[in-house]
């Protein structure tokens, strides 16, 4: 970086300083002038797609499964407005994006209500400033070099997205520079505790679990945010305390760790875990947000008396409360206390119930899944990252244990269909781990498509598509089932004409022999699994089930 630079070229370096080498976009005539800024060439590659609700999601998942800054690129208006869903869910579940976009220069601005635009040319700004941490319009150039720096700054520490808009007639003004940024290392210094109320956190949490015969421990999302999670590992192979995670957090705790007995949906919860939970004389509950999913729908099991709770900047120890403690910094200095060791017999539980195998049985959504966690048990060499799209499979997936250092990535609280293709694609480019996407067809024809841009890319993910003809998570709950029915498409040829390979799955044998045989394939794999119309997971089917009756007693 120079003191004096072109804002466009100032923003590539700035942003090859702080690590990004993609930026997932779509060009329009209000952005082009910054699109021609990038590319290979200057270290930055452009990722498209052919819709910017997909740009969004493939960067989304391109920042969860790096923890680096992910950065989409849109036109004004028509392309910002499209992209605003995929940032709220960021927003949501506390993922790093930068936003940019284009817009109408000044002097154009002045004359006629520009193309695109909606009340002014400031309304997407304000828009956008609902769904980031902050949104700025970029038209001072004595401002622009800090303001970059600032949003930067914020997305990265808050774990929230930020957006700038760069209006067409800036990108090749000269900027002014100043030397803490042309110097500027690439990094932010990350927030610390306030060392006493740190201390006195940590001494009474160590005196309760010193007291404690039955402690557990719950995992959640804000472990992985905060790259705390192998101080969390750390933590509970000190104690020897079962871990279970939520639904936010699923992986944030190795699936294939003896601690780990599975996921925490509250009410939903497999039996033997709910009953755990009741029986705990301490609940240390790390880096969990207080969501609806996360909960099952219902009020915390956890009593306050019994239980920690760490999360943000704030710890409750019982009816004790520490703020400005850092969720690292605790279970880091935790781990270095003198703790019991536990001597507690651990068990991995989930809803799934193990059939007898046979070869014409019609495929299930049970048996599905079980045949995917034997599948990636067995696999040899790297494992795969497993991604669920909301619907039933946000809930199916729960049942899925991914080993061998994979990941799974779920919107566990936005829930928003559409996500899971693209930011598998995302993922993969960014972490080059073959991904699984367990995805239902309503979820597929939203964002589906975007699929026939892997040949292109060299990406090869799998995706378990669940047909069942419609919005199947739905069905216990709607009378009239019209509502829910959706065009049937022919998936399997679709996936030969995009490039890759389609197979048709209608007994348990075909799952088997098309999940072998997909991993020997170097394309991507569409597994069509025709599935009954009333088949979904049971934890689908409780949740939708409560979440009626609740909707009902409301409306009485």
């Amino acid at each position: 970086m120079k003191s004096r630079m072109k804002l466009g070229d100032f923003l590539v370096a700035y942003l090859r300083r702080a690590g990004v080498e993609h930026v997932f976009g779509l060009p329009g005539d209000l952005v082009l002038g910054l699109f021609h800024r990038f590319g290979r060439t200057r270290g930055l590659e452009i990722v498209t797609f052919s819709h910017e609700p997909a740009v969004g999601f493939a960067a989304d998942g391109y920042a969860r499964s790096t923890r680096r800054l992910g950065v989409v690129c849109v036109t004004y208006g028509a392309g910002g407005h499209n992209v605003v869903n995929a940032v709220a869910g960021a927003y949501a579940e506390q993922v790093p994006l930068l936003v940019l976009s284009g817009g109408p220069g000044e002097a154009e601005s002045k004359v006629a209500a520009v193309h695109h635009q909606v009340k002014d040319v400031a309304a997407q700004c304000r828009i956008f400033s609902e769904v980031t941490c902050t949104a700025k319009i970029l038209d001072e150039p004595k401002l622009v070099a800090e303001e970059i720096h600032e949003t930067v700054r914020m997305i990265l520490s808050e774990h929230r997205p930020g957006y700038l808009e760069i209006h067409r007639d800036i990108v090749d003004r000269v900027i002014q520079v100043p030397k803490h940024i042309v110097e500027w290392a690439g990094t932010f210094p990350r927030p610390t505790s306030d060392s006493r109320k740190l201390a006195e956190a940590v001494s009474d949490t160590a005196e309760r679990i010193r007291a404690a015969k039955k402690p557990i421990l719950i995992g959640g999302v804000e472990l992985f945010r905060e790259r705390a999670e192998k101080d969390f590992q750390k933590l509970a192979e000190k104690l020897a305390a079962p871990v279970v995670t939520t639904v936010l957090a699923k992986g944030v705790f190795p699936m294939d760790h003896p601690l780990h007995m599975g996921i925490h949906v509250g009410p939903f919860s497999a039996g033997a875990i709910q009953e755990r939970v009741r029986e705990a004389d301490l609940v240390l509950s790390l880096g969990n947000q207080l969501t609806d999913l996360n909960l099952g729908g219902s009020k915390p099991q956890v009593r306050r008396k019994y239980s920690v709770w760490a999360v943000g900047q704030r710890v409750n120890v019982s009816f004790h409360t520490y703020t400005d403690v850092i969720l690292k910094d605790f279970v880091s200095k935790l781990t270095k206390e003198k703790l019991p060791k536990h001597r507690e017999k651990i068990q991995y539980y989930d809803n799934l119930r193990q059939t007898p195998f046979k070869k014409k049985t019609p495929l299930s959504i049970n048996d599905m899944l079980v045949e995917l966690n034997d599948f990636l048990a067995g696999v040899r060499g790297r494992g795969y990252d497993v991604f669920a799209e909301s619907g039933d499979m946000l809930f199916g997936g729960l049942e899925v244990r991914v080993p061998k250092g994979g990941l799974y990535f779920a919107q566990g609280y936005y829930a928003s269909m559409g996500f899971a293709v693209p930011a598998a694609m995302g993922a993969e480019i960014g972490r080059g781990r073959r991904p699984i996407v367990l995805c239902g067809d309503g979820g597929f024809q939203m964002t589906g498509p975007e699929i026939s841009h892997c040949p292109g890319r060299g990406l090869s993910p799998i995706i378990v598509l669940v047909n069942n003809g419609g919005w199947g998570i739905f069905r216990p709950v709607t009378a009239r089932k019209e509502l829910l029915e959706i065009p049937n498409w022919p998936y399997a040829e679709m996936a030969r004409g995009w490039g890759g390979v389609g197979f048709i799955v209608e007994t348990r044998q075909e799952m088997r022999e098309a999940l072998r045989a997909a991993h020997a394939i170097k394309d991507f794999v569409i597994l069509e699994c025709r599935l009954p119309p009333n088949d979904i997971s049971p934890v689908s089917r409780r949740y939708i089930q409560a979440s009626a009756r609740k909707a009902r007693a409301a409306a009485t």
